[in-house]
């Protein structure tokens, strides 16, 4: 299995900027393997995007392609606003980082953009990979990963608090001009999970079902929770 792209101290340090419970070792380390799945889900398509002009080593416009492609990596809209990248496509000239020319104060930055860099998950996961990008692209992929995990960190949170999270079965992403599948009556929506444990714990199981509501399309989910209970058995038997 890849190395995950934060260590257990990066893992916990984002959870302690959104809440003060207390994160278990196992749950620390479903957090950093559904943040793996993201990654190597965004690498491999701004790979095939790369791979398309001929060249190896990747750059920012190869990210966009990647997700404009695949919809269901497509989560990380905070750090969409201050990304010097994805803000060029909105209009903007400007890094987020840089006072306006009017000399007008900066836009403040979320609690989930702000200190994004420090986690450094880009090269450990395109390292993992094998491949290749330059600086730009590490940047996008830091600021998408730490804005992720801190996201994941927060509904985690909140299924603490609440108890359990209310599932309304799977999101089916349909392509332009396809029929949309029919829904079984037999699959209705299901009810509020149950959680086990405290209420100043994260476990394993809030962070799976954190997971559940921060990736909405369901291969990608899947994979993700697939990918994060294994890590978590591997790291039990260790």
């Amino acid at each position: 299995m890849d190395a995950a792209p934060f260590s257990p101290t990066v893992v916990k340090a984002a959870f302690r900027d959104v809440t003060w419970m207390h994160v278990s070792r196992p749950a620390v380390r479903a957090a950093a393997s559904v943040t793996r799945t993201l990654l190597t889900e965004i690498i491999e398509g701004a790979r095939a995007a790369a791979a398309e002009e001929g060249i190896t080593k990747l750059r920012p416009r190869h990210l966009v392609t990647a997700i404009d492609r695949n919809v269901e990596v497509d989560v990380a809209n905070e750090w969409y606003a201050y990304s010097p990248t994805f803000r060029a496509l909105d209009g903007g000239v400007q890094s987020a980082a840089m006072p306006s020319r009017g000399g007008s104060a900066r836009r403040p930055k979320s609690s989930a953009v702000v200190g994004a860099h420090r986690f450094e998950p880009g090269v450990r996961a395109l390292r993992s990979r094998q491949a290749r990008a330059v600086p730009a692209m590490v940047r996008e992929l830091d600021g998408i990963a730490g804005v992720f995990v801190t996201g994941l960190a927060r509904d985690a949170a909140m299924v603490v608090r609440e108890g359990g999270v209310r599932r309304f079965g799977s999101v089916t992403l349909v392509m332009p001009g396809e029929p949309a599948p029919s829904q079984s009556p037999e699959t209705p929506p299901r009810a509020a999970s149950a959680r086990e444990g405290d209420r100043r714990t994260i476990g394993t199981g809030d962070v799976l079902d954190a997971t559940t509501m921060q990736l909405f399309g369901s291969t990608i989910r899947q994979r993700a929770l697939t990918e994060a209970r294994q890590a978590v058995h591997t790291y039990a038997s260790a």
